[in-house]
């Protein structure tokens, strides 16, 4: 028998992933681990609206199969910490909801601004 899952369970894991309301960049050798963690490693925070299609957050098909989260640029982003940018952490107000890596580790310094550039979730199909 084959492998499937409808689009409506997938989409119901990234439309918990489009609940965040803040949007950190983060230092450290390893991800944050909780909300607290994230919070700590903040060098930069920008506020997203939260929800599919309000903005910063938009689900749909999934480049390779499935679907996927697509989060908006957030430009101008001011940097509170002078460190190495090395994760972006999703946070609503009581959970870390989600986190990846830098793509390539980068020196911000506190007072400048910083770009986070449009990423994506993707869950693929079951095979």
């Amino acid at each position: 028998m084959a492998k499937w899952a409808n689009d409506a369970v997938m989409d119901a894991a990234l439309t918990k992933v489009a609940t965040a309301t803040n949007m950190i960049v983060c230092s450290g050798a390893s991800a944050p681990a909780d909300r607290a963690g994230a919070l700590a490693a903040a060098l930069a925070t920008v506020a997203v609206t939260p929800g599919d299609g309000n903005g910063d957050f938009t689900i749909a098909n999934g480049n390779v199969s499935g679907r996927k989260v697509t989060m908006a640029e957030q430009d101008n982003i001011t940097v509170d910490v002078s460190d190495d940018a090395t994760h972006v952490a999703l946070i609503d107000g009581s959970i870390l909801l989600y986190v990846t890596t830098c793509t390539t580790p980068q020196a911000l310094v506190a007072g400048n601004t910083v770009k986070i550039p449009t990423w994506k979730i993707e869950i693929t199909d079951p095979s």
